[in-house]
């Protein structure tokens, strides 16, 4: 079993920036892929970016080049650096972990964006 915990979510101003994080933890963790997802009031659960044990990431077009997807394996960590933020941003970011080809949910940190 592998608990997934975010944080760093919160209000910020458009064009500003914010990082979460998520910390998988359990018994014989041996994470493979990790992700951030989004899923606004009324709209689908969609993925942003997704980074494997090796370090090849994607992103949504929605938010290329202006954000980063990082992980430190060491310490089952995975984070997204979100710059130049916009109002349609604002979601519940859950992060998503697969471990022994199982997959994870975090329970979402909140990201709004506004002024």
């Amino acid at each position: 079993q592998v608990q997934l915990v975010e944080s760093g979510g919160g209000l910020v101003q458009p064009g500003g920036s914010l990082r979460v994080s998520c910390v998988a933890s359990g018994r014989h963790t041996s994470l493979t892929t990790m992700a951030w997802y989004r899923q606004a009031p009324g709209q689908q659960r969609e993925l942003v970016a997704s980074i494997t044990r090796a370090g090849a990431t994607t992103y949504a077009d929605s938010v290329k080049g202006r954000s980063t997807i990082s992980r430190d394996n060491t310490k089952n960590t995975v984070y997204l650096q979100m710059n130049s933020l916009k109002p349609e941003d604002t979601a519940i970011y859950y992060c998503y972990a697969v471990n022994y080809y199982t997959p994870y949910w975090g329970l979402g940190t909140q990201v709004t964006v506004s002024s």
